[in-house]
């Protein structure tokens, strides 16, 4: 990225997400979102462009890119589907970590397949009794012999049940986070088991479930990591997540945005356009302001976490909060623009306004994201 703009390749990248959107995801979503379909094919043909290895290494088989191109990728999908573009995002953090922190074993055996989306990874950090306070987690592994006896829960588990990976944080010693270490699960190994799906308010498009061992016996080798480092990974792992997040929120009320603008331009009250009355150019004004202001945030972030810098952590924090906090609003107002329209499923808005409410919680709720940049300010 050159300050404030965006490299050729980079809208070429863009460009090939919108394209894929417009073709493969638009045209269905509010189907999905309907009949709670989840669109395994559809997000395949997403893996076949690179999409679901968008930051795995070349040499582990993916393409290589920085989170700005991924940013990218996410927030154009997301225009089509919020609940599509997030699932993909949750795959390409679980990737990501087996490729980052796994060994070459590891990578073997799960990359190959992780790359094409044959199989999909979830990434289980949260727990019923464990979520912001995410160091308090209690899924327990014990080693015996080659292998470590896994037993405990998972909670809101995205791909949770669909899924065959489960790049899961679990106790293997104190309390706190430097008990904690990352394994990789697979579906089928005896004693994992799943809860009934989630019943929620958005996301519709993809399965959402509570992920249970009981004695599961996972080969030592699938360790990602070494023991102690779990929590390092996840919350290395989330930068990331939390980019992608605020990508889709952008995505989501940018679509909303554009319809608001469509609509009361055709939309007639008073014998004019509602477009011509000030009060809605300033609401519009408003809503394209505060969304070029939170992108221009985001990518700078993206940036950042893709150098490594010292104060990543702390942007990607500030991204996700503003991103999250100002799509909802702006889907919501767009939503108000439409008048008891914007409330049917005819129109797109509802749908949106469903799937971004979520965002403002997940990858660490906002609060949390308050909680990290305060307290990085003040360590300085």
């Amino acid at each position: 990225m050159t300050q404030f703009d965006l490299t050729d390749e980079q809208r070429q990248i863009q460009e090939m997400a919108r394209q894929f959107t417009a073709d493969a995801i638009t045209p269905h979503a509010a189907e999905w979102d309907e009949k709670h379909i989840f669109p395994r094919d559809t997000i395949r043909k997403a893996a076949e462009l690179g999409f679901g290895s968008i930051y795995v290494s070349e040499e582990s088989g993916g393409i290589g890119l920085g989170r700005l191109e991924a940013a990218l990728i996410m927030e154009a999908m997301a225009y089509g589907c919020p609940s599509t573009s997030a699932f993909i995002s949750i795959h390409n953090m679980a990737s990501w970590m087996i490729d980052r922190f796994g060994s070459a074993k590891v990578k073997e055996k799960y990359l190959p397949s992780m790359v094409t989306m044959e199989r999909m990874g979830s990434y289980c950090l949260t727990e019923p009794s464990s979520g912001s306070d995410a160091a308090a987690l209690k899924t327990k592994a014990v080693k015996d012999g080659g292998h470590y006896v896994v037993s405990g829960s998972k909670a809101f588990i995205s791909g949770g049940g669909e899924n065959e990976i489960y790049v899961t944080m679990v106790r293997t010693g104190d309390d706190g986070p430097k008990g904690i270490s990352c394994l990789v699960i697979e579906k089928d190994m005896p004693g994992v088991s799943f809860g009934a799906q989630e019943k929620k308010l958005g996301w519709h498009s993809q399965p959402t479930a509570q992920v249970n061992f009981d004695e599961v016996r996972v080969p030592v080798e699938n360790l990602v990591g070494g023991e102690g480092e779990g929590f390092r990974i996840a919350m290395m792992g989330l930068d990331g997540g939390r980019l992608n997040i605020g990508a889709c929120s952008l995505g989501g009320a940018q679509r909303a945005l554009d319809e608001a603008v469509g609509y009361t331009k055709e939309r007639k009250q008073f014998g004019t356009a509602i477009a011509d009355f000030q009060n809605t150019q300033f609401m519009l004004a408003d809503m394209e302001t505060e969304l070029q202001a939170a992108r221009t945030l985001l990518y700078a972030a993206a940036v950042k976490v893709t150098a490594n810098a010292p104060d990543k952590t702390r942007f990607a924090a500030m991204a996700k909060r503003l991103a999250t906090d100002t799509g909802s609003s702006v889907v919501d107002r767009a939503l108000q623009l439409h008048g008891g329209y914007g409330y049917l499923q005819d129109y797109p808005i509802e749908r949106f306004w469903r799937d971004l409410r979520v965002h403002s919680i997940l990858e660490g709720t906002n609060q949390i994201m308050r909680m990290i940049i305060a307290r990085d300010m003040l360590r300085q």
